[in-house]
C-alpha cells in the first residue's frame, strides 16, 4: 500500500517576512479607511439629521404663527357653542387649509383619552389646494387635544403627495387652569420642496463621504507605505547579506573540503596543504570582513569616526602594505588633508589598488598601476589608473553593485569603495583610462590643514 504526501496548502504555506510586513500594510490601510469612515459616516447622518429636524422645526414655527393667529378669529357664543364667522369671513381657509374640530361636550367631561373618531369636524375648507384624508386630520387633533399642547405630524395627500399637518389645542372662554381643550385647529402645509432639497443634500453628503473614504485610503495607503519602507528595506538588506554570504564563501568552503580530502587520502605534501589551507583561510577572513562592513555601512549602523586625515600619506601606506607579487605600483600624492574616517577610506583605497593589481593587466603580464592623489577644488582625489584590458561595456552600468568586477568576476570590493565615498559625502566614478585601461576616481571631501605634520 502506497501513500500520498499531501503537499501543504496555499494558504497553510508560511509568509515571507516581505510578504507579511506587506500584509501588515494592507492592514494599516484598511484600518485607516476604516476608521476615517467609521468617522465620516458619524457626521454625516448628524448633518443629514441636522438638517432633517431644521426644516421641519422652521416649517413647524411657521405653521404655529398662522395657526396661533387664526385662533385668535375663533369666538363662542353665549351658549359655548363655537362660532367661526369671524375667522371664514376674514381669512381664507383653503390654502393653508385650516380645519376646525371640536371636542363633544360628554367627552370633554370624562377623563379618558378624546379617540380620533369623537371629534367633530366644525369646519373644513370646500376646494383646499391640498386635499388631505380626514382621519389624518382627526389624528392630528386628537393628538393634540390629549397631549393638551400643539403637535405636529408628518402624512400625505390623497394624491400621495407629501404634507405636514399641524395641530393647535383652543380652550373656552374663562376656562379654569385644569381645563380640557375644547377642539383644536389644523393646518396643512406641503413639504414636497423641502423634502426634495433635503434628499439633494443626502445624496450630496453620501457621495462627498464616498470620495473622502477613497482618499482616506489612498493616503493612509501612502502612509503605510512610508511607514513599512524602512523595514522592507531592512529585509532587502538582510537577504543581500545573505546572499552576499552565500555566494561568496561558497568557494572557498568547497576549497577547503577538497583540501582536507586531499591530506586525508595522503595524494600531497602535508605542508603545501597547510600553506594553501592558510591561504584560504586568510582570504576568507578577509571576505567575511568584508561582508560585514558592507552589512554596516547598508543598515547605516557603521559610525563614522571622522577626523582631519592625511590623505597622500594614508594611500603611501595601502600601497607598501599591498601584495603586489611581481606588479608594479608607483604613487604620485601631494600633500592633501581630507575629514574622513581612517579605517573605513583605508579599506576603500585598499579595495580599489587591489583589484587594479587583480584585474588590470592581461593574463600572464605583470600590472603596472598608477596611483595619484591630488587636491581638487573643494575635494580631494584618490586615481588609481592599470594598463589592463579596461572595463567590458556590459558591466560599466552595474559596476559598484554587489558580485560586479571589471573581469566579470564577483566581489565586494568596489561595491564597499562606492559605499565609503558616498558615506563620507564623496563619489567613486569609473572610466577608460590614458593607457587603455580603466581608471577609478575616488572622491573625498577635505578639511583643515592640521598645525603640525605628521
Amino acid at each position: 500500500m502506497t501513500g500520498s504526501v499531501r503537499l501543504p496548502s496555499r494558504r497553510s504555506r508560511p509568509l515571507t517576512p516581505t510578504a507579511r510586513v506587506r500584509r501588515l500594510r494592507r492592514r494599516i490601510t484598511l484600518l485607516f479607511a476604516l476608521t476615517s469612515a467609521v468617522g465620516l459616516v458619524a457626521m454625516a447622518a448628524w448633518a443629514v439629521r441636522g438638517d432633517d429636524v431644521r426644516w421641519r422645526d422652521q416649517l413647524d414655527r411657521t405653521m404655529s404663527a398662522d395657526t396661533n393667529w387664526a385662533l385668535g378669529l375663533l369666538e363662542t357664543d353665549a351658549d359655548g357653542r363655537l362660532d367661526a364667522g369671524v375667522l371664514l369671513d376674514t381669512a381664507g381657509t383653503a390654502c393653508p387649509p385650516l380645519h376646525l374640530l371640536s371636542v363633544p361636550p360628554d367627552a370633554a367631561r370624562d377623563a379618558r383619552r378624546i379617540a380620533p373618531a369623537d371629534l367633530v369636524v366644525e369646519h373644513a375648507p370646500r376646494e383646499p389646494c391640498l386635499t388631505v384624508g380626514g382621519a389624518a386630520v382627526r389624528r392630528a387633533a386628537a393628538a393634540a387635544v390629549n397631549a393638551d399642547e400643539e403637535r405636529s405630524l408628518d402624512g400625505r395627500t390623497t394624491t400621495g403627495e407629501p404634507v405636514r399637518l399641524f395641530a393647535l389645542p383652543f380652550y373656552p372662554p374663562e376656562a379654569e387652569e385644569d381645563a380640557r381643550p375644547q377642539g383644536a385647529l389644523v393646518t396643512v402645509a406641503d413639504t414636497a420642496a423641502q423634502q426634495a432639497d433635503h434628499r439633494r443634500l443626502a445624496w450630496r453628503v453620501t457621495g462627498g463621504c464616498a470620495l473622502l473614504v477613497c482618499l482616506s485610503a489612498l493616503v493612509g495607503h501612502l502612509l503605510s507605505g512610508r511607514a513599512v519602507r524602512p523595514a522592507l528595506e531592512a529585509l532587502d538588506r538582510q537577504e543581500s547579506f545573505l546572499a552576499d554570504a552565500a555566494h561568496d564563501l561558497r568557494t572557498p568552503a568547497a576549497s577547503l573540503r577538497t583540501l582536507a580530502e586531499t591530506a586525508l587520502r595522503g595524494d600531497t605534501d602535508s605542508t603545501d596543504v597547510h600553506r594553501r589551507t592558510l591561504r584560504l583561510a586568510e582570504g576568507m577572513g578577509s571576505l567575511v570582513d568584508g561582508l560585514l562592513t558592507r552589512a554596516r555601512l547598508m543598515s547605516g549602523t557603521a559610525v563614522l569616526a571622522v577626523e582631519p586625515l592625511r590623505l597622500d600619506q594614508l594611500v603611501e601606506a595601502v600601497v607598501e602594505d599591498a601584495p603586489t607579487d611581481g606588479h608594479r605600483v608607483t604613487v604620485e600624492a601631494r600633500e592633501a588633508v581630507v575629514v574622513a574616517d581612517p579605517d573605513l577610506v583605508r579599506r576603500a583605497v585598499a579595495n580599489l589598488v587591489g583589484n587594479a593589481l587583480v584585474h588590470g593587466h592581461a593574463p600572464g603580464a605583470p600590472a603596472e598601476v598608477e596611483v595619484t592623489v591630488a587636491a581638487d577644488g573643494p575635494s580631494t582625489t584618490v586615481t588609481v589608473e592599470d594598463a589592463g584590458p579596461g572595463l567590458p561595456p556590459e558591466v560599466a552600468g552595474a559596476l559598484f553593485d554587489r558580485f560586479r568586477s571589471g573581469s566579470r568576476s564577483t566581489g565586494l570590493g568596489l561595491s564597499i569603495a562606492s559605499w565609503v565615498a558616498h558615506a563620507h559625502g564623496g563619489s567613486l566614478t569609473a572610466g577608460p583610462g590614458r593607457r587603455g585601461g580603466a581608471r577609478f576616481v575616488l572622491r573625498l571631501p577635505n578639511g583643515e590643514r592640521p598645525s603640525a605634520e605628521g
